[in-house]
C-alpha cells in the first residue's frame, strides 16, 4: 500500500487574532484563521477575486510564537498539514468533521516589526533588515530575505507565480 502525504503552504493574513488554549494534557495550541486572496479571469475575461479562509492550529512554542506576535490582519506564510477531526454534534445529534491546517513552519510577511524566522535563538522580534529564513540557512544559502522583496501587486497582495520555489 502506497504512503500517504500532505503537505500545504498558504500566504494570506489573518482574518481574528490567534486564541491560546491548553488541552487537558497541558499543550498549548493557538488557533487561527487565515484568509488568502486569488484573483482570476472568467470565461468574459473579467477580472474577478476569491477569497478562501482557512483553520489553522499551530501547537507547542510555534502556536505560542504566533499568538504572541500575530494580529488580525497580519500576513503570513506558513506550511503544514490537512488534518481533518470528527465529533458528534451534541446540540444536534449529527457527526460533524472539520480540516484544518496543522502549522509546521511560518514566516510573518509584510514588513514592520512582526518579522519573525521560526528559530528560537535570542529574540523572536527581528526587524526588516535582519530577517532571515530559517530553511536557508540550513540549505546553505547565504541571501537575505526582505519580506518587502516578495513580489505584490497594487493592493499588497502577494502574487505566488512570481515566487522562485
Amino acid at each position: 500500500m502506497a504512503r500517504g502525504f500532505s503537505k500545504v503552504v498558504i500566504c494570506g493574513n489573518l482574518t481574528r487574532d490567534p486564541e491560546m488554549r491548553a488541552t487537558p494534557s497541558g499543550a498549548q495550541v493557538a488557533s487561527f484563521s487565515v484568509a488568502v486572496n486569488r484573483v482570476y479571469k472568467d470565461a468574459n475575461g473579467s477580472q474577478k477575486e476569491a477569497v478562501s479562509f482557512f483553520n489553522c492550529s499551530a501547537w507547542g512554542k510555534l502556536g505560542e510564537t504566533i499568538a504572541q506576535y500575530a494580529k488580525k490582519g497580519n500576513g503570513i506564510l506558513l506550511s503544514g498539514r490537512l488534518d481533518q477531526r470528527s465529533w458528534d454534534d451534541k446540540t444536534s445529534g449529527q457527526k460533524r468533521s472539520a480540516v484544518e491546517i496543522v502549522v509546521e513552519d511560518f514566516n510573518f510577511i509584510g514588513g514592520g516589526d512582526n518579522s519573525y524566522s521560526g528559530d528560537d535563538s535570542g529574540s523572536s522580534k527581528k526587524s526588516k533588515s535582519s530577517a532571515k529564513s530559517s530553511k536557508s540557512e540550513d540549505a546553505g544559502v547565504s541571501e537575505e530575505v526582505i519580506p518587502d522583496d516578495i513580489p505584490a501587486d497594487d493592493e499588497g497582495e502577494v502574487s505566488l507565480d512570481e515566487i522562485p520555489f
